[in-house]
């Protein structure tokens, strides 16, 4: 996939980038406001250009949506993994305390981008922690019980789709899924063995 950036008066920069998959010119505002556009590659550059030309006006609507947003904020919360509880609390800095079994992600303002992302970074650890334990298992037992088979598994923090079969029957899980019921988990590690 080929991209390439192009500064737009009042949007500003705007990356576009050839997609084999895409059928058709979309653009893209991100939370960031930055700009992107995905186009067939059977399409030219300057035609997605002046696309974004044709969509200005729609482009800086969103653009202005997102910057009178206030950067969202979290509060003290309690989560409930499949092995642990998570408590997310307020403290003097940043740091965490794991109990077994009870993790506690202390904070030191549910405001910053910094204890945001910390503690983003510790939740998504745990479920990719527990994605390991739980999900290549059950998918053996269910390739077993129903007669299918797969070559490997790995597990990823997929941003798109939930787990996806490539040619030589490798299965790629997405570690979101912890956050699922029992029986969405096994819908979509069956489907994936399909």
């Amino acid at each position: 996939m080929t991209s390439k950036v192009v500064q737009f008066r009042e949007i500003g920069l705007v990356t576009f980038q050839k997609n084999r998959r895409s059928k058709s010119i979309k653009i893209r505002v991100k939370p960031d406001r930055s700009v992107h556009v995905s186009y067939p590659w059977y399409v030219l550059t300057a035609e997605a250009v002046r696309f974004v030309n044709k969509n200005f006006d729609w482009v800086i609507r969103h653009q202005q949506k997102l910057g009178s947003k206030k950067s969202t904020s979290f509060t003290a919360q309690i989560i409930h993994s499949k092995f642990h509880k998570i408590e997310i609390l307020k403290a003097v800095k940043n740091e965490v305390i794991d109990e077994k079994g009870n993790i506690r992600i202390l904070v030191e303002d549910f405001e910053s981008e910094k204890s945001k992302e910390f503690a983003e970074k510790i939740i998504t650890g745990v479920y990719r922690k527990e994605a390991g334990k739980i999900l290549p298992d059950r998918l053996m037992e269910l390739a077993i019980r129903y007669g299918f088979s797969f070559a490997k598994v790995t597990i990823r923090n997929n941003k798109r789709n939930w787990g996806s079969c490539a040619r030589n029957n490798n299965i790629s899980l997405n570690l979101q899924m912890m956050k699922l019921p029992d029986e969405l988990i096994d819908y979509i590690l069956l489907h994936e063995l399909v």
